[in-house]
């Protein structure tokens, strides 16, 4: 059959279903069992005979719409919160593949920017950073402390502080989303820029391996996690600016569902990293080699959390 040919014959049959998934609260269990068998019927129909179609995507989200809609009122198990982590997280981290490439880009290229300014114009990193800032790091650096900005207070509040502004910072960058994927672009080239800069600034003083040292530490996991929750802001925005073959307001729910879920995954990393920087950090007398060795261990971490297993689990989840 050619796929003109099924798309008429089915067309007004998956409006329907359309119909269906909007009053699926008024319709009995059998009722939207039976539509679904239906429906899964010309899925299954459409991946054999048209698997890179558009139709195919279009029944395949229509699915999952009508999935979530009979399993919504179903009681989780406590496993949940495990499968949570395990599943949901990498799988949806997967379908943002290209949301989460995007965020990397705009980061790196700010933190590029950021370095070119401040090489080629000395007042810019006090223009990033703040004159304050950079008078307090000229005066550490004087005395032989480079680093003593993470010794300014203690472990526990500095651990609380670093952890809720971390937080905070991934759902404003999660939430300018609204603004279109250009808001979360905006906070991604912020942040990329203030890096720059100040890893530049170090590098002016020849004190870069020092303060890669110290700062990637906890900023190997800290910057990734800005990064995802940039690729939750992208998607966000993509959903109501490129609804597809959805209505604008059915594609932002979906956009906002996904990006929730992908900033809800970094709070552990930002708890982590949190933790790092506030009881670890400070410490810039420990060997070059151990401090060396736990940045290679996040990056390791983020390889295969954010890579790796999103990769090998793709067609072991799905939400049809």
């Amino acid at each position: 059959m050619k796929e003109v040919t099924f798309i008429r014959q089915n067309i007004d049959k998956w409006k329907d279903t359309e119909k269906v998934v909007e009053q699926a609260k008024r319709l009995s269990p059998d009722q939207l069992a039976d539509v679904y068998s239906d429906l899964t019927a010309d899925l299954a129909f459409a991946q054999t005979h048209f698997p890179n179609s558009r139709i195919t995507i279009y029944l395949n989200n229509l699915a999952s719409s009508l999935h979530n809609e009979i399993y919504r009122n179903k009681r989780e198990k406590w496993t949940r919160i495990i499968t949570f982590w395990t599943r949901e997280v990498p799988q949806t981290m997967y379908d943002a593949r290209r949301e989460l490439l995007i965020s990397f880009c705009v980061f790196m290229v700010s933190v590029f920017i950021g370095v070119l300014s401040s090489v080629n114009d000395s007042d810019f990193v006090r223009l990033i950073l703040g004159d304050r800032y950079v008078d307090m790091t000229l005066n550490n650096i004087a005395n032989g402390e480079p680093m003593a900005v993470y010794d300014g207070s203690s472990e526990i509040p500095m651990f609380l502080g670093i952890t809720l502004n971390n937080i905070m910072v991934s759902f404003h960058c999660f939430a300018m989303g609204l603004l279109t994927s250009f808001g979360t672009g905006y906070i991604l080239l912020r942040n990329g820029i203030m890096v720059g800069a100040f890893q530049a600034f170090f590098y002016q003083h020849d004190l870069l391996w020092e303060s890669s040292l110290a700062i990637f530490l906890h900023g190997t996991l800290e910057l990734w996690a800005i990064i995802v929750a940039g690729a939750a802001g992208i998607a966000l925005g993509n959903g109501w600016l490129f609804p597809g073959t959805y209505s604008r307001l059915e594609s932002f729910r979906r956009g906002a569902k996904r990006g929730l879920k992908i900033i809800v995954g970094t709070i552990p990393v930002f708890i982590l990293a949190g933790f790092i920087e506030g009881f670890v950090t400070r410490h810039t007398d420990i060997p070059d080699f151990l401090r060396l060795g736990l940045i290679l261990s996040s990056l390791a971490f983020i390889i295969f959390y954010y890579i790796y297993l999103p990769n090998r689990k793709k067609n072991g989840i799905t939400e049809t």
